[in-house]
């Protein structure tokens, strides 16, 4: 197994004499930049010590070469990548020792477990060149034929297709190629229109759905370069990167375990297995892409990226889509099947019928002849009609079928994602766009900005002023820098000696670090340098605190801190420290005025976390490294945390409230606090929720029997020290209720509440990988006002589809009536093919754009939400179709049965006035379709400027079908007299919809 490309004169990689280029040569290198560094940093050490600087005539010289720019000059084409991908798929211990372990790696891919590499544009291209980028192969995209293909399989247009296939046939053979090609061949021009136009649109949206994959894969990723923490996405970290993980984390490559502390990985993407590996520097240090952290912190160093990885070779066999049939959409095919169900049962009585008529003579043509006379009547004459009988009962059946449903939500939803790409919002689902629209509550732990600062600090009983913070106890001191500095997972970089420290980490973290650093002048890193870290407990929501075990170097004792949510830590202390240093026990009565200082400090909307320690005298090393104390410490203070709301909450919060959707707040807090920030941003009333148990405590909500919180859940507006497992109980209690449940998260612990709401909304600034993963909407500003947008957004979308859905329904509804009574009447339909098309685009398509683009309106929130039981169609959208449909189909009924004598027209003027009074009709009702209750069917729409445009281009169109006067359309031109006619008719639909909307609807 070499690590280097092999040649046929090498010896194994893992003969020691030949790891890299030659291992002598670069053991020999090794030592002499070990050597001279650690001259450097004892000289500087030994300066420091001085308050004066040596006074010496002589002096030693020494050129240090720079490692840094050595590595860069240095390539990588001769490293065997095979070699590397192997050892980690297969998790392969004897292929690491024999390579020398982990930092014996980093030395042959010239990193650094520390610095990482130097990450300059050269370094980054060179390695990228060599191994490859971190990113997938993903399978071909589908070409536009295939849309085009799957079109052709809707089963109505194989039925129209066929049926125009033999009217040509009958058509030529009956008038000769010259005259009998036009109904039928004008029958297919017009299905492969409608064919086009549907598979360019879906085209269209397959490549916004790759698009919004590629966006949603584009995680961010903690690296260290050059000693310096960087954001980045994971499609730039290259093999070399040393990783920072975090609980929540995906892991974004292949590699290996070079520090950390109680890192677990959850492997179950990769092996199956549920259960979270252990991940260590001795029994296990692999780790794989695709996998999440679900405890602990560390480094890694990369070693395989993209198509090398495990991950990489599943990937690239899987086509992720997001295609998916959202609800809406299934219940809208269904709705879609069964109207065409319906059309087939009115189209079967009409084949009847006219074969029944046509045999018994009673269906005359042109000249008033009947068409079959027995055995006078020739075969084809005979075929050629039952043909006619067979389209016509087609079209009765093609006519009913609202096609146009699926494709309005598809172009919907699309509409909707990308204007939320605008609004701060990542759309992951497109079943959460619509469902948003219904949602009748929102829990919420995001509020506040996440601009966390230190506002206060109490030692022991007394406030302590920054001014004073000089005079504070120096072994005092030292303890309360070791619990800031080692107990946490946040880290401190300071390139310069006159730069602002740049620290990475969670809010609450910076915010500690920032105040340690800036006001207290705390030297983070070096307080690192001289312990060594025993044990770490990692953060845990439910016990909301961590905790770390040190040791000194030359000290027979070990010290373990805790830091965590304030009276937490206070449970396991016994005694405190006060200003002079001293120790002092802790009875019930102080106990008590550490509460009431706590909550004071709660109460002004602070943070409130404490510090503690323990000293324990180590006998022969028999003290556990495997778990923490937790009785018998000594507080050591309490640190305010400010973290005011954003500004805008509360007038997102009351325009929920307008809306009837309830904001719960749910979060770790304490209660004091909780309820401080719910009344700040106006979630609680202070006049009227503070005795009706607003607020609870997470262990209060979670004993209550099943009945009682089942009783009580509406009425809570805040819980305050909730554990993930609390948030979800709410969640699945809610929906029981019958609830649409919006929740928002950030952390690896919510992911269940997310996964279980009916909208999981992740913050993706502060949200980890896993939390992201498990939610429907990333909110890209963490900002609960984005929410409230995205609430907006959803009620639009809602409301958009229904609006299509009045305006389909309205005219298949009128359509299948007048051509129903129309072929029992006369023996033919209104429509011919042709103009069934047309309508069937102008309903479908052309309608689906013009709803689709409807910008939300401020009354949208002021309406209740519809909730799980309110019916897709309304009692408010049957009146207006009811309404809408049976005007139009009396109009056009007396159109057929006395539109010549009215007119003075012939037969064919007489059918062209009846299509175009019916497509004229449904542009007017587009209009009235545009406003469900409202009598201002106008109000906005110079906002919707494609609504206008769709209206002109159906109208040009409209016209030049009319006037062709040709087979082709089956139409004759209009004099101006005519066309006025069937506008005022048509235009009669406003004054019906405005008295329609008069009729008052529960």
């Amino acid at each position: 197994m070499p690590l280097r490309a092999p040649k046929h004169y090498q010896t194994p990689i893992f003969d020691p004499e030949h790891l890299f280029p030659a291992k002598r040569r670069c053991r020999t290198a090794f030592t002499v930049v070990y050597f001279t560094r650690l001259l450097l940093s004892l000289s500087k050490k030994v300066l420091c010590k001085q308050t004066k600087p040596l006074r010496s005539l002589s002096f030693v010289a020494i050129h240090v070469d720079d490692a840094t720019t050595r590595r860069d000059n240095v390539s990588l084409i001769n490293i065997d990548q095979n070699t590397l991908s192997q050892m980690i798929k297969e998790k392969n211990h004897h292929s690491l020792n024999k390579l020398g372990g982990v930092m014996q790696v980093a030395v042959i891919l010239q990193s650094d477990v520390k610095e990482g590499i130097s990450g300059s544009e050269a370094d980054l291209a060179h390695r990228r060149d060599v191994f490859g980028a971190n990113k997938y192969k993903k399978p071909p995209a589908k070409s536009f034929l295939s849309f085009v293909l799957e079109a052709l399989k809707d089963t109505t247009a194989i039925i129209l297709l066929a049926c125009a296939i033999l009217s040509l046939a009958f058509g030529i053979k009956q008038h000769g190629p010259k005259d009998g090609w036009y109904d039928g061949g004008s029958n297919i021009v017009a299905i492969f229109l409608v064919v086009a136009i549907s598979a360019v649109s879906n085209f269209k949206q397959s490549r916004q759905f790759l698009k919004l994959s590629d966006e949603i894969s584009n995680v961010r990723v903690q690296v260290v370069r050059d000693g310096r923490h960087q954001n980045i996405s994971i499609f730039d970290v290259v093999v070399g990167d040393l990783v920072s993980l975090k609980m929540g984390d995906q892991i974004p490559a292949d590699g290996l375990f070079s520090d950390g502390r109680s890192l677990k990985v959850d492997e179950s993407s990769m092996t199956g297995e549920s259960d979270h590996v252990e991940v260590n520097g001795t029994r296990n240090p692999f780790l794989l892409s695709g996998t999440k952290v679900t405890n602990g912190f560390g480094f890694m160093l990369v070693t395989s990226v993209g198509m090398n990885t495990a991950w990489g070779e599943m990937m690239s066999s899987i086509s992720r889509t997001l295609e998916e049939q959202t609800p809406l959409q299934a219940q809208l095919s269904k709705l879609k099947s069964d109207i065409g169900k319906v059309g087939l049962v009115a189209a079967l009585p009409v084949l009847a019928v006219l074969t029944i008529r046509y045999f018994t003579g009673n269906i005359r043509g042109d000249h008033g002849r009947r068409e079959y006379n027995g055995s006078e009547t020739k075969v084809n004459d005979v075929l050629t009609s039952v043909f006619d009988i067979i389209a016509t009962a087609v079209t009765i059946i093609v006519v009913a079928i609202p096609e146009g449903l699926p494709l309005a939500v598809t172009l919907t939803l699309a509409y909707f994602m990308k204007q939320k790409m605008t609004d701060n919002a990542l759309v992951r689902k497109l079943s959460a766009c619509e469902t948003m629209g219904s949602a009748t509550t929102i829990c919420t732990d995001k509020t506040c900005t996440n601009q966390m600062q230190v506002s206060e600090f109490w030692l022991g009983k007394e406030k302590i002023e920054y001014s004073t913070l000089v005079e504070m106890d120096p072994e005092f001191s030292l303890l309360l820098e070791e619990g800031v500095a080692l107990n946490t997972t946040a880290t401190v970089n300071k390139p310069h000696s006159a730069s602002t420290p740049e620290i990475s980490g969670s809010p609450t973290e910076k915010a500690i670090l920032s105040w340690a650093v800036q006001d207290l002048g705390m030297n983070i890193n070096e307080t690192k340098q001289k312990c060594e870290i025993a044990y770490v407990e990692a953060f845990n929501s439910e016990k909301k605190r961590s905790g770390i075990m040190i040791r000194k170097s030359n000290e027979k004792a070990v010290h373990t801190h805790w830091k965590g949510a304030a009276e937490t830590i206070l449970a396991m202390c016994s005694t405190y420290y006060v200003k002079s240093g001293e120790l002092v026990e802790m009875n019930e009565k102080e106990r008590t005025q550490f509460t009431a200082i706590i909550h004071s400090i709660a109460a002004k909307n602070r943070r409130c976390i404490a510090f503690a320690h323990k000293r324990v005298v180590e006998e022969n090393k028999q003290v556990s490294d495997k778990k923490l104390e937790e009785t018998g410490f000594t507080l050591l203070g309490l640190v305010g945390l400010k973290n005011p709301c954003r500004p805008g909450v509360g007038t997102a919060v009351e325009s929920c409230r307008k809306a009837k959707v309830s904001v719960k707040m749910i979060t770790g807090d304490h209660p004091h606090t909780a309820r401080a920030i719910a009344i700040e941003c106006g979630i609680l009333n202070p006049e009227k929720d503070m005795d009706n148990k607003a607020v609870v405590e997470g262990v209060e909500f979670r004993n209550y029997s099943p009945e009682e919180r089942t009783a009580r859940v509406e009425d809570i507006r805040v819980m305050a020290r909730s554990s993930p497992f609390d948030k979800l109980l709410m969640v699945q209690c809610l929906k029981e209720k019958g609830h649409v449940v919006a929740v928002t998260g950030d952390g690896a612990s919510d992911a269940a509440a997310l996964k279980e709401a009916d909208i999981g909304l992740c913050m993706g600034i502060q949200g980890t990988e896993v939390a992201k993963e498990s939610s429907d909407i990333i909110i890209l500003d963490d900002n609960f006002t984005s929410v409230v947008t995205v609430l907006r957004w959803g009620r639009c979308v809602y409301n958009n589809i229904q609006k299509f859905i009045q305006f389909q329904l309205t005219v298949n509804v009128a359509a299948l009536i007048i051509n129903l009574v129309a072929a029992i009447s006369s023996g033919e339909v209104l429509l011919t093919a042709v103009q069934l098309q047309w309508v069937n685009l102008i309903m479908g398509l052309m309608g689906a754009l013009a709803f689709s683009s409807e910008p939300p309106t401020n009354d949208l929130m002021t309406k209740p939400p519809a909730g799980r039981s309110e019916p897709l169609i309304t009692k408010i959208m049957w009146r207006n179709l009811i309404a809408h449909a049976l005007y139009q189909v009396i109009i056009l009924l007396i159109l057929k049965f006395k539109g010549k004598s009215i007119f003075g027209v012939d037969e064919m003027v007489k059918n062209t006035l009846i299509f175009n009074t019916f497509v004229l009709c449904q542009v007017f009702n587009e209009f009235n379709a545009r406003k469900l209750e409202k009598i201002n069917i106008f109000e906005g729409i110079l906002e919707n400027k494609l609504f206008l445009v769709i209206i002109g281009f159906t109208i040009i169109v409209q016209v030049l079908m009319v006037e062709l006067r040709g087979r082709f359309t089956g139409t004759t031109g209009l004099n101006w007299g005519q066309w006025g006619a069937c506008i005022g008719i048509a235009a009669l639909s406003f004054p019906v919809g405005f008295a329609v909307k008069c009729i008052p609807i529960s």
